[in-house]
């Protein structure tokens, strides 16, 4: 298949690193260079698929300077972490907005590699083209991810809980430490682990604050609220709880 990337960061690098095995991929980078690497969006013209992945405060220019380039059969589909706000347009061409539920703290194509998608959910956004949706969905799987679809409002709440909040705690939590030399000298692995999401690309984590900030106020309440039934509730049945939940979520 003729399947085009905008951008050469991690997701769109590792994209690239994994389509490229067996198919007929072009990407666009302003950063990057080599074989099948482009400059100009010319190289899009032919493309059945085209994957923007894109920082999300660049996405929308992008989406619509697709629009004079690409044919109305084409498909194309951007991997924000937030959706809503690329619904707000019809686009000419076939738009599927989706957003794969990998990555690491670590940025660029230099960071990219085989096999990020294996075993990840891949959220799909509910849409009219069935025929397409299925196209999209064959490469998804391909790279070792799971299609998921929802709404894209049920999307960027789900995301406010589980990816974005977390970052902001994960950040919150290293700005607490920074009066207490101690604290800093002796933290050790488990402290590390909850701060790793602190690392996240600072472009991107300041696009989820700015665009997603009502839904991250909203996951911050429950989680507060969640804290309040843990200190004053029956603990010992509150975590039995949460390990089953925890065990559900990644069986």
């Amino acid at each position: 298949m003729k399947i085009g990337i905008i951008g050469l960061g991690l997701i769109g690098g590792s994209l690239f690193k994994d389509l490229s095995k067996k198919h007929d991929v072009v990407a666009v980078s302003k950063s990057q260079n080599g074989e099948n690497i482009y400059k100009s969006y010319d190289v899009l013209k032919d493309r059945k698929i085209i994957f923007v992945c894109t920082p999300m405060n660049k996405t929308l220019t992008i989406l619509d300077e697709l629009e004079n380039i690409v044919n109305l059969n084409t498909i194309v589909t951007d991997v924000c972490s937030l959706k809503e706000f690329v619904c707000q347009k019809e686009r000419p061409y076939k738009f599927i907005p989706s957003h794969p539920m990998a990555g690491t703290e670590h940025k660029g194509f230099e960071n990219s590699f085989e096999g990020l998608f294996k075993n990840a959910k891949w959220v799909v956004i509910n849409n009219n083209y069935k025929e397409e949706t299925e196209k999209l969905c064959s490469i998804i799987r391909e790279v070792g991810a799971e299609p998921v679809f929802a709404n894209a409002d049920e999307h960027d709440k789900a995301a406010a809980l589980i990816s974005h909040m977390p970052m902001v705690i994960a950040q919150a939590l290293v700005l607490s430490v920074k009066d207490n030399p101690l604290a800093q000298k002796i933290a050790a692995s488990g402290f590390k682990d909850m701060t790793r999401l602190a690392l996240s690309n600072e472009e991107m984590a300041c696009d989820m604050v700015y665009m997603n900030h009502k839904n991250i106020e909203q996951a911050i309440l429950k989680l507060y609220k969640s804290v309040g039934e843990l200190t004053s509730g029956n603990y010992p049945e509150i975590i039995s709880e949460l390990k089953q939940i925890r065990s559900n979520m990644y069986k």
